[in-house]
C-alpha cells in the first residue's frame, strides 16, 4: 500500500509513524512523497493559496481520487470540518500534547518579554491570543518547517516563535520553552490517517484508531463547525476526558482579529452523550457571538487586514 505525504520533516515523520505502526500489524507500505502548493509557495501566507482552508489536505484528496496512493497521513488540525465522502477519516491515532510552546531568543518567558517583542506565528488564533494577552507584543508571520522556524529564531529575526509541542515531540526533539494553553486549535496534537472508502487500505488503518482521541477530536469539531471560516478566523477549541471517565471537559473561545474581543465556552458535559451537548454548546457560541467575530474577521482578512497570518501550520 502507498501512502502519500507532503515532504516536510515534521509531514515526513509523521507517515514513517504511522507506516510502522502498520508493519507492527503484517501490512507492508511504501512512502510517496506530494509537493502541494502550500510546500511550492513559502513567499505567501497560506489563505492566498488554493483556497487557503485545508490547503495541503485537498491537493492529497485529489491525488488519491485518482488512485495514485492509497493511504494519506494528515495534522489533524489541517483538515477542513466537512470533508470528502469518498475519504473517510478511518484512523485516529493517539493524541499528542495539545498545546502551544513560545520558545524564545534567550529563554525570557511570555511575561518578561520587552515591550515591543516580535514573536512570530503563522496563525491567526494565536496572534490574536496573544495580542489579548500582552497588547504591546509585535507578530509577525512566520512560514517554513520547523527547522526554518528555529533558524530564524536563533538568527535574531524574532524574539520568539510559537509551535505546536507536539510537532517537536514527533520530530523527537527536546527543547525547552514555555507551555500556554489557552484554548489551542481544535484536534491540534493529533494525527488523522484517511484512505479511499471500501478499500484493503480502509480494513487496514482501522486497527490504529485511538477510540478516545476520536471522540475527544469529534467533540472540539463539533463545538466550532457552524463557526465557519475554519483556519482563517481565530478559533480554538479543546475537549478532554476526565479522569473518571464520565465526563468531558471542553472549552472553546472564539477571537476578534485584535484580540480585544473573545466569546468563550468553558464546561463539563457529559460523556455519555456528549455529542449532542457539543451540538448544542456549538449553537450556544454562535447565540453569544461567536459567529459575527468570526464573520467579522473573515472579511477583514478578505479586505487585506493581517493579510500575512493564516492557518496554524
Amino acid at each position: 500500500m502507498i501512502i502519500g505525504t507532503r515532504g516536510s520533516q515534521l509531514a515526513l515523520a509523521q507517515t514513517e509513524n504511522v507506516a510502522r505502526l502498520l508493519k507492527e500489524k503484517g501490512v507492508e507500505t511504501s512512502i510517496k512523497i506530494i509537493k502541494t502548493s502550500g510546500d511550492r509557495f513559502t513567499d505567501r501566507p497560506l489563505h492566498a493559496v488554493s483556497g487557503g482552508v485545508g490547503a495541503f489536505v485537498r491537493e492529497l484528496d485529489d491525488v488519491m481520487l485518482a488512485g495514485e496512493i492509497d493511504i494519506a497521513v494528515h495534522s489533524m488540525k489541517d483538515m477542513p470540518t466537512i470533508r470528502p465522502k469518498a475519504i473517510p477519516t478511518v484512523a485516529v491515532l493517539k493524541r499528542d500534547t495539545p498545546f502551544d510552546i513560545l520558545l524564545t531568543y534567550d529563554g525570557t518567558p511570555l511575561d518578561e518579554l520587552p515591550e515591543q517583542s516580535i514573536i512570530g506565528t503563522s496563525s491567526l488564533r494565536r496572534t490574536a491570543q496573544i495580542r489579548r494577552y500582552r497588547p504591546d507584543i509585535i507578530t509577525q508571520n512566520l512560514r517554513g518547517n520547523i527547522d526554518t522556524r528555529l533558524r530564524k529564531l536563533r538568527e535574531g529575526q524574532y524574539d520568539g516563535i510559537m509551535l505546536a509541542k507536539a510537532g517537536l515531540e514527533r520530530m523527537g526533539w527536546e527543547i525547552e520553552g514555555e507551555i500556554l494553553s489557552p484554548a489551542p486549535s481544535p484536534n491540534q496534537g493529533t494525527v488523522a490517517v484517511v484512505t479511499r472508502e471500501g478499500t484493503e487500505a480502509e480494513a487496514a488503518v482501522s486497527m490504529l484508531d485511538h477510540t478516545e482521541s476520536r471522540i475527544v477530536t469529534e467533540i472540539e469539531r463539533i463545538l466550532i463547525a457552524e463557526l465557519g471560516g475554519g483556519c482563517t478566523t481565530p478559533v480554538g477549541s479543546y475537549a478532554e476526558i476526565t479522569p473518571d471517565r464520565q465526563e468531558i471537559h471542553v472549552r472553546a473561545e472564539v477571537l476578534s482579529l485584535d484580540g480585544r474581543e473573545a466569546i468563550r465556552i468553558d464546561e463539563f458535559i457529559p460523556l455519555r452523550g456528549g455529542i449532542e451537548k457539543a451540538r448544542e454548546l456549538g449553537h450556544r457560541l454562535v447565540e453569544m457571538g461567536g459567529r459575527r467575530l468570526a464573520e467579522e474577521a473573515l472579511l477583514q482578512i478578505s479586505r487585506g487586514a493581517d493579510s500575512e497570518n493564516s492557518c496554524d501550520y
